[in-house]
C-alpha cells in the first residue's frame, strides 16, 4: 500500500478524482433539492419609500431650539 500521493500509480489518482466527482454531485443534489419548493416567496413586487421630514438624532439630551 502506497501511502503518498506523488509516488502513486495512474489508477489510485483516477479513483481519486472519481472519488471527488461523485461527491461532488452528490453535494450539488443534495443542495438543490434541500430548499424549499413553494411558490410563496418567488414574487416580487416594488415597494416605493418616500423620504418624510428630516430628522435629528444625537446622543445629547438636551432640546435644539431654532
Amino acid at each position: 500500500m502506497n501511502h503518498s500521493i506523488y509516488s502513486a500509480d495512474r489508477s489510485t489518482h483516477l479513483k481519486v478524482v472519481a472519488v471527488a466527482l461523485v461527491a461532488g454531485i452528490a453535494l450539488a443534489g443534495f443542495g438543490i433539492t434541500a430548499r424549499t419548493s413553494s411558490d410563496e416567496g418567488l414574487t416580487q413586487t416594488a415597494r416605493v419609500i418616500k423620504a418624510g421630514k428630516p430628522v435629528v438624532i444625537t446622543s445629547s439630551n438636551a432640546s435644539l431650539v431654532r
